[in-house]
């Protein structure tokens, strides 16, 4: 297949990358409109940078090349970007909207210079919402992802408005959620534009997930537990893992609640330890450490290269993610290919893949004490976890292995192309 795929998103997202490098490994050709300042991918034909909705002023921006497509522009105030960074969301649901237009002649000479076969946005706010803006004749694709449509869509009339937007433009819809497919429906996405269902970035390679290794505990200060492969320790309830790599995301992910949990649950596992990547050096974290004194047994790492993250899932017992709005997190996934048993927010996006008390635990996310009440029930029972990691590594390899959901990503864009 040699047509040309091109993909409007965050150039920086690992979901974006796997997404991309999945196509490709389909015979695609691929170009990258990136939303956000960044090194293109290995592989693509053609890179263009448009940083829509303030993006250009991200706390995360990675190091980039001059974009091709504007001219350089100062750094940001770094300082200035982390103290106002809980007010930025809300700011980008005014003005983000509002950048779209600006930016519009710009996205729509690049489809008329590439002549894609067809364009395919990996999240609605705000690259879908940039796609909607497709011109006519060339196929237009959106996705969502996490919550895209139970919290961004509603931030503010106009991101209501451009999600409408978007999905009304879209001549199908990838989602990694059935939730979602029904949602898009009530936000506009005509009734006979097709969906499909694939897991966040189009699937995982679980054969490198089983094998992963090269965490390393004691560089970060971490006593190693009994399920550790390298040093078991003679008694399994000196050191239980708790892992939760779900970063700062205020709105839906509620760390807040993780942490005051913490105490609760050292109260009566006191060995337990509580491991955070991605939290390396957020203030807000460090300030929830001290207020609650857990300092001693949690753990703020920084992001993790992929293979270490799953040789950490694999030596832990319990993945911890307190969110009221999600999608299918590829965290969660590959935690239960790892074996490493889940405790998650009670919504209907994860319900798609956890029954409650079979292959994991449901929570109210809003609560410290049922979330401590269920990491400690986990922790306690052993031959649950047991049975659970053999039903959700069966369950990965049937529903989210990339063997699985390649054919049917390209049997879906075929249907567009021809």
């Amino acid at each position: 297949m040699n047509a040309h795929i091109l993909i409007i998103a965050d150039g920086r997202s690992p979901t974006a990358r796997s997404w991309i490098n999945n196509i490709q490994a389909l015979g695609y050709h691929v170009s990258l409109v990136s939303t956000f300042p960044c090194d293109p991918p290995s592989g693509i034909d053609h890179f263009y940078t448009l940083p829509i909705a303030l993006s250009r002023f991200s706390r995360d921006q990675a190091a980039h090349r001059k974009p091709s497509t504007e001219q350089a522009s100062p750094k940001p105030n770094r300082a200035l970007i982390r103290r106002f960074a809980p007010h930025l969301q809300s700011l980008r649901y005014i003005l983000g909207p509002l950048t779209l237009p600006l930016f519009a002649h710009a996205y729509q000479k690049v489809v008329q210079d590439l002549k894609p076969n067809l364009v395919h946005a990996l999240r609605i706010p705000f690259e879908g919402m940039l796609g909607s803006y497709t011109p006519p004749g060339i196929p237009f694709l959106a996705s969502t992802w996490g919550n895209d449509l139970t919290l961004h869509a509603s931030g503010s009339p106009l991101m209501r408005a451009f999600t409408k937007r978007a999905l009304a433009r879209a001549d199908g819809l990838t989602a990694d959620t059935r939730r979602d497919t029904r949602l898009a429906h009530a936000w506009g996405l005509p009734d006979h534009s097709p969906t499909l269902v694939v897991p966040g970035s189009g699937g995982l390679d679980v054969a490198s997930i089983l094998s992963a290794e090269g965490f390393d505990p004691t560089s970060y200060g971490i006593p190693i537990p009994s399920s550790h492969p390298k040093e078991p320790r003679q008694d399994a309830s000196q050191c239980d893992w708790v892992v939760n790599p779900r970063g700062q995301r205020p709105g839906s992910i509620h760390q807040d609640v993780f942490f005051a949990a913490i105490p609760r649950i050292l109260a009566k596992r006191p060995h337990t330890h509580f491991i955070c990547p991605s939290l390396a050096g957020n203030r807000q974290a460090q300030t929830w450490i001290d207020t609650y004194a857990v300092g001693d047994h949690t753990h703020l790492l920084p992001k993790l290269p992929q293979g270490m993250l799953w040789s950490l899932l694999k030596s832990a017992q319990v993945f911890v993610s307190p969110s009221s709005h999600d999608g299918t997190p590829n965290s969660l996934l590959e935690a239960m290919a790892c074996g490493c048993f889940p405790v998650v927010g009670d919504i209907e996006s994860l319900r798609e893949w956890i029954d409650h008390g079979v292959n994991g635990l449901l929570v109210n996310p809003l609560n410290p004490d049922d979330l401590a009440e269920a990491i400690l029930a986990a922790l306690t029972a052993e031959k649950l976890r047991q049975n659970a990691a053999e039903i959700n590594l069966a369950l990965v390899r049937e529903r989210a292995a990339h063997s699985v959901n390649l054919p049917k990503i390209d049997a879906f864009y075929r249907q567009f192309l021809a």
